[in-house]
């Protein structure tokens, strides 16, 4: 059978920028387009959205095909930014799915026709559960725009597929559109960075302001310690088997006194002949950096780096002064931190 298809030669790559230069035009003009037509209905869903997230309710975004997977992302992004929302496969919604939906939760119903089967049988079960449903559709007169208690105008000139068949301009402007719910809900929320931290656990936002330095602290046998009454010979072996450059120096109670470095040895050696008797008392660092344990590790950091002490370290102290652990860049950079 004779192929339906006319494929152009690949080597006319003038047709190919001109027809992407021309899909990311309509594609902005119809975002464009949307921006001026926002107004009344959008403030009564940003509205309706809010107070239904301020009393604990969900947002459910539902939508077929295409729409399903711009409803997925906009789901996504009200959650990521503190509004509690899910997607629901409207074709799943009627075999048992919508015993997740109560009357405390809005839906989201994204349909650029309005038509869909999928979502328009579902309807009379979310009136009769009292659960009020904004749409998102390109025809302000269709069935579901209609039924809709909040509709909102998602509609394009035209299609940036040539053919103005494929989803590609409308599914862009609803995007928008729901991007612009949740970034408008975020603001009206106060949500800041650590509120986006919180959410997003796993990622470097997450790693700065939500890890501390007893998270990322080395302890215990780890520490290199010595007391103020060692010799310079034991510190260096100290020094030497915790490979973190540095000792930390206490009195007997355990309190910090002072910090011996890599950098004091150096000058150490190029001061004095002969070390063996030297008192580590003599020669330490008597204001050592020092940090508290439940300080940001993303503080550590920026003491390390202001003071330029990466090679050997921060120790960490209590209220007291008492040595708890020391934060080398090299376990700020396992974390994340760095």
């Amino acid at each position: 059978m004779e192929s339906l298809l006319h494929p152009r030669s690949i080597a006319d790559t003038a047709r190919t920028l001109k027809l992407a230069r021309e899909t990311l035009d309509i594609e902005a003009d119809a975002v464009r387009a949307l921006a001026l037509r926002l107004g009344d209905a959008f403030i009564a869903a940003h509205k309706l959205l809010f107070e239904t997230s301020e009393k604990k309710g969900r947002v459910v975004v539902t939508g077929m095909g295409k729409s399903g997977h711009i409803g997925g992302k906009i789901a996504s992004t009200l959650a990521s930014t503190g509004t509690p929302a899910f997607f629901m496969h409207p074709g799943e919604a009627s075999h048992g799915d919508l015993g997740m939906i109560t009357k405390d939760d809005v839906v989201i119903a994204i349909s650029n026709s309005g038509e869909t089967d999928e979502i328009l049988k579902i309807l009379p079960q979310l009136k009769r559960r009292g659960t009020p449903v904004i749409a998102i559709t390109g025809r302000p007169n269709s069935t579901l725009a209609t039924a809709a208690a909040v509709h909102l105008d998602a509609a394009v000139e035209k299609e940036a597929c040539p053919l103005n068949l494929a989803p590609t301009a409308s599914t862009t402007a609803t995007l928008a559109l729901g991007d612009a719910l949740a970034v408008t809900l975020l603001d009206a929320r106060g949500f800041g960075e650590e509120d986006y931290a919180m959410h997003h656990p796993g990622g470097a936002l997450g790693r700065r302001l939500l890890m501390h330095v007893s998270d990322v602290m080395a302890t215990g046998d780890r520490v290199p310690s010595v007391t103020v009454d060692a010799l310079l010979p034991a510190a260096i072996m100290e020094m030497t088997r915790k490979g973190l450059g540095m000792t930390a120096v206490l009195d007997t109670g355990g309190v910090l006194v002072g910090v011996f470095s890599d950098g004091d040895l150096r000058r150490t050696l190029e001061t004095h002949d002969s070390i063996k008797s030297i008192r580590i008392a003599d020669i330490m660092t008597r204001t050592p950096k020092t940090i508290g344990p439940q300080r940001l590790a993303v503080e550590a950091a920026e003491l390390i780096q202001r003071h330029k002490i990466g090679s050997s370290g921060l120790l960490v102290v209590d209220e007291q002064n008492k040595l708890l652990g020391a934060v080398h860049v090299l376990d700020l950079m396992r974390a994340g931190v760095l």
